[in-house]
């Protein structure tokens, strides 16, 4: 069975450790103790949405990126295929509503090229 909060430790432990910080950086960087930040990293304890968006600040790395990451690995776990793309309909919506098509800065589709464009 797929448990939520240890789908989120194993990605916020990865990208910690892509980064070659210690939890003692990231638990300093991120406001809050280095026991609760391990306990949140092995999913014994469940992250509140403040908590993870100051991980996710410490580590700056987006939390919608963090959750993305989280969703993938909980389809892989339900043998669900996923996409590699942003559907074009998508993009196209978020557009002409005014909004940031790009899922985190520097990345991401304009109005010259909103057809369906890889992810990641």
């Amino acid at each position: 069975m797929v448990v939520l909060r240890r789908e989120i430790g194993d990605v916020l432990r990865d990208a910690r450790q892509r980064q070659g910080r210690t939890l003692r950086e990231v638990s300093s960087a991120a406001r809050v103790s280095l026991g609760y930040l391990s306990e949140v990293e092995r999913g014994q304890k469940e992250a509140s949405s403040e908590l993870l968006a100051s991980i996710c600040e410490a580590l700056d790395v987006p939390m919608s990126l963090v959750l993305r990451e989280v969703s993938d690995r909980i389809a892989v776990a339900e043998g669900l295929a996923i996409p590699d793309t942003i559907p074009a309909d998508f993009v196209a919506g978020l557009l002409a509503r005014g909004g940031d098509a790009r899922p985190w800065p520097g990345r991401g589709v304009t109005t010259e090229d909103a057809e369906l464009q890889p992810v990641g």
